[in-house]
């Protein structure tokens, strides 16, 4: 074994114990936060999906609505009349 697994004095020893803690510590911080991540994650999509929907029937609603409450009427449309020729006046001088 090498001589960093097996501390040879107490001095060694409390600094391997120290280190070692600390980066277990390190590790269950982080899975900590990423399993805090993945839940805001899936909330944050399942918020989002009820928000669609919820705008897509919105929206449909209101199309709706508004098919309902608009007829369709031919609209009627104006004969205009025939051009004329506009007379000219002569004007002398």
């Amino acid at each position: 074994m090498d001589n960093r697994m097996k501390p040879q004095n107490s001095a060694q020893k409390g600094a391997q114990k120290y280190f070692t803690k600390s980066a277990q510590d390190e590790t269950l911080a982080k899975d900590l936060r990423r399993k805090e991540r993945t839940v805001s994650a899936t909330k944050t999509a399942r918020l989002r999906a009820l928000r669609l929907a919820k705008e897509a029937t919105d929206k449909k609603e209101e199309a709706d609505k508004l098919a309902a409450t608009t007829t369709v009427a031919p609209i009627p449309r104006k004969h205009k009349p025939a051009v004329k020729s506009v007379k000219m006046v002569r004007m002398s001088y």
